[in-house]
């Protein structure tokens, strides 16, 4: 396993792009709402990156060996959707829950992020639709508190499953967060279920992502023809939440906060 430390300047560069990713999640925000279909939402979003933030979204045309090439520059995964949906002409629904997942590069370096909303305002959704997303953001902070040198890869994983089936919850096995820098997905994984102890030990410079996929029903997805969209599959909800951490001498640092970001549930 080839793991690339990034040094203080890397992370600075690193920090860049994660603020902006956070940014394009702070201004799509008002635009998510009843009747807007995904696809506008994926238009408004790389017109903002390319224009405003002068960034390039990584999904548009990514294409890891065995997938076909992302075809825009967003995720969006709505309800039963648990990641990599599609943005589509389908409009959104009040009470509608969507993940939005941002990935930005920014001058080589790339900001990996994502964020639940509810379509029309939480009292729109569902008592179990509003306390998995609740449960999920969470779960995303457990995890990231996991973070220091001399834990370990296992310990973010244990947080985060204790958490999630402590309220009811499944994690996803499959799809799980991973390192990041100059590439889209670099080592290590990091897997949202484990032992505490378990797995490799962090290091300062170690850069990744943490992005529990938290299910109300069963564990269980599948892959929708497109070879993308990920689903449960017992169609249940399914919520996400996605922040890029640096590994400090000191602990942790969230390199994708943004001024819109729901702060830490620990600390609001």
């Amino acid at each position: 396993m080839s793991i690339t430390q990034k040094t203080r300047e890397e992370i600075a560069s690193m920090r860049i792009a994660g603020r902006l990713a956070g940014e394009v999640l702070d201004y799509i925000e008002p635009f998510v709402r009843p009747g807007v279909a995904t696809a506008e939402l994926d238009r408004l979003c790389h017109d903002y990156m390319v224009g405003v933030q002068g960034c390039l979204p990584a999904p548009l045309n990514y294409a890891p060996p065995g997938y076909p090439p992302y075809p825009k520059s967003i995720c969006t995964s709505v309800n039963h959707q648990v990641c990599h949906g599609v943005p589509n002409e389908r409009p959104l629904k009040k009470g509608d829950i969507v993940n939005l997942d941002i990935t930005t590069i920014k001058d080589g370096w790339h900001g990996d992020t994502s964020r639940m909303f509810v379509v029309g305002g939480a009292a729109a959704a569902s008592i179990l639709a509003n306390r998995l997303i609740r449960v999920t953001h969470e779960c995303l902070w457990l995890g990231i508190a996991a973070v220091r040198p001399g834990a370990s890869l296992g310990d973010i994983g244990a947080a985060i499953q204790r958490h999630a089936e402590r309220h009811g919850f499944s994690v996803v096995r499959e799809f799980c967060g991973h390192g990041i820098g100059r590439k889209f997905h670099e080592e290590p994984q990091v897997l949202h279920y484990g032992k505490r102890g378990d797995g490799l030990q962090l290091v300062p410079g170690m850069t990744f992502t943490i992005e529990p996929m938290i299910n109300a029903g069963k564990a269980a997805v599948s892959e929708l023809p497109d070879g993308w969209t990920i689903v449960t599959k017992d169609r249940s909800l399914s919520a996400q939440w996605e922040h890029t951490v640096a590994v400090t001498e000191a602990g942790v640092e969230v390199l994708t906060l943004s001024a819109g970001a729901p702060p830490n549930p620990s600390q609001s």
